[in-house]
């Protein structure tokens, strides 16, 4: 692939975005890391030849950005969202309006390929705002880009999540186990494996405009994944399922706090299963054989380890 081939990455520092960056520098392509933080995507250089990976500024909320961004990118990558809403971005702002106004520039732009990183769970009747705001996002997207590639995943893992390694932390710290919503089930996705569908959606014309859900290999409820954490931790704690009212009210505190710990509107996610449609799996369709937690999450849990133990070094099997 020639080196003058351009690709956008929007939220390009984030969790899933370093991996879909090193994805697309590894197909050949000259990377644009674009987020509010520049700073952060030039430690990404590392990850293509000299030159070949590049730190913009864009946000997301303004048009100007995004236009120097995906001008003459051959692909962009619209990866940008948040959780939940706060007081310079809300749910609103990035997930729907920002998420129509990439596909929009993107369009004007000419970009070949686009592809917008969704939610599983996305619905216009979705007990929380982020399943609603995800949806109403995916149908701005249509709007701009009918041919865009849309993905949405289940609860994304790697070395770096703040999903079990939540949970460790709090296998080290707490007396016990905290859990809500013990009995919903979630279908855990690699962040390598979603990085590399990401990245084969935007390398391959004829997969464009559709949706993609992605879940692993091993569905769990939340209950099975804090007695997994115990495990891997060689943490002897009880488990404690939090019961809807006390959680409400811990929420409420909670999500006032930096950090947001935890907020009424996740207990409503918490509501319902996050799991992949049968016979629905991208990863079937591509292909792509995804990794379990089993076989991936025990190597960075080892840091929470009664007794000290060492950051493990994934190397995930291909």
């Amino acid at each position: 692939m020639s080196g003058n081939r351009i690709a956008a990455v929007l939220g390009g520092n984030g969790f899933v975005g370093q991996y879909v960056v090193q994805c697309l520098a590894q197909a050949g392509y000259m990377v644009r890391v674009a987020s509010r933080r520049p700073d952060l995507g030039a430690l990404l250089r590392p990850m293509g030849r000299v030159g070949q990976v590049a730190p913009f500024y864009a946000s997301v909320l303004d048009d100007s950005t995004v236009a120097c961004v995906v001008r003459g990118a051959e692909v962009v990558v619209n990866l940008a969202a948040v959780l939940s809403s706060s007081s310079s971005q809300s749910l609103q702002a990035v997930n729907v309006e920002g998420a129509g106004r990439v596909a929009r520039l993107a369009a004007e732009a000419g970009g070949a390929r686009y592809v917008h990183m969704s939610a599983l769970g996305a619905s216009d009747t979705a007990p929380s705002a982020y399943g609603r705001s995800r949806a109403a996002g995916e149908a701005l997207v249509r709007q701009y880009r009918p041919d865009a590639s849309i993905v949405r995943p289940s609860v994304i893992f790697g070395p770096e999540d703040k999903f079990f390694n939540l949970f460790g932390a709090l296998a080290r710290y707490a007396p016990f186990m905290p859990v809500y919503g013990a009995t919903t089930r979630v279908q855990p996705v690699y962040v390598g494996d979603v990085a590399q569908v990401v990245a084969r959606l935007a390398t391959t014309p004829d997969l464009a405009g559709r949706v993609w859900q992605l879940g692993g290999p091993e569905v769990m409820t939340m209950q099975d994944i804090a007695a997994f954490t115990l495990q891997q931790t060689q943490r002897n704690k009880p488990i404690v399922r939090v019961p809807d009212v006390v959680a409400r009210l811990q929420a409420a505190v909670l999500e006032r706090l930096p950090g947001k710990m935890l907020t009424r509107d996740q207990l409503l996610m918490l509501s319902q299963d996050n799991v992949v449609s049968p016979a629905e799996s991208g990863f079937e369709v591509l292909g792509i054989v995804p990794q379990s937690v089993r076989a991936c999450v025990p190597f960075y849990l080892e840091r929470y380890r009664a007794g000290g133990g060492q950051s493990g070094v994934f190397v995930p099997q291909r």
